[in-house]
This record gives structure tokens, C-alpha cells and sequence, in this order.
């Protein structure tokens, strides 16, 4: 295995991971017996859902439902070509501020942004 092979697979871990901590910010809850799937409660009943099937960090609309929900708890956001800012919307003290980098995309700096501001927020909440 490569170096190249190593850093893949790392990436996809992290992203599981990462889609796990949105996941949870989301409402849903880590299954008690298997890593691999997150609990959805739903008005139908509990839905089980394949962390591998989450598509936070490559679908438009998945990741936006999460920008829609840090705007609801009180946050305000900008986007920009090259750019994402998350701060807190009566005293705009800036949380999160991700700048363009050459080798990500919109998309990706939108998802390290998010996840950046669940681990501030996370961190916020519990003290």
C-alpha cells in the first residue's frame, strides 16, 4: 500500500466521521450496537441509516440543510467564491472562517466549515 492508498483511505474515515458529528448536529443518534449505521427518528418510527450512505460532504442539498440549521439557532453565515464565515448573529463574534485553498472546492470548504463550527458549538453547548 501507498502513501497515496494510505491518505484515501484516511480521508474516508475522516469523512465517516465527520458525517457521523453532522449527522448527530442533525438530530440523529449513534447506533448502541453498530458503528456503522445512526439512528433517525422519523413520525413513522426509527429508521436506521448507513453512515456510508450519508452524503453530507458531496451533496448540495444535504450540506445546505445544515447551513439552513446553524441560521436557525441564531448564527448568521457568508458565503463567497472563496470563502465561508459562520458567526453569531446579535454580537457577529466570528466562530468559523474558512478561506479558499487551492486544491478544495466550494463544497469542500462549505463541509470543513460546518464541521468546524459543530465541534465550536459542541464545545460551547457542554459548558
Amino acid at each position: 500500500m501507498d502513501f497515496k492508498q494510505i491518505k484515501l483511505i484516511e480521508k474516508k474515515m475522516n469523512t465517516q466521521e465527520n458525517n457521523k458529528l453532522i449527522a448527530e448536529f442533525m438530530g440523529m443518534i449513534r447506533h448502541d450496537q453498530d458503528e456503522g449505521c445512526m439512528i433517525q427518528m422519523t413520525h413513522q418510527g426509527n429508521k436506521v441509516v448507513l453512515v456510508s450512505s450519508m452524503k453530507y460532504h458531496s451533496s448540495w442539498d444535504w450540506l445546505m440543510s445544515v447551513v439552513d440549521k446553524i441560521f436557525s439557532l441564531g448564527y448568521d453565515y457568508e458565503i463567497k467564491p472563496r470563502y465561508m464565515v459562520i458567526k453569531e448573529r446579535l454580537s457577529s463574534e466570528v466562530l468559523v472562517s474558512k478561506c479558499f485553498v487551492y486544491d478544495k472546492s466550494q463544497k469542500e470548504i462549505i463541509y470543513d466549515a460546518v464541521v468546524e463550527f459543530i465541534n465550536e458549538y459542541n464545545k460551547h453547548k457542554n459548558t
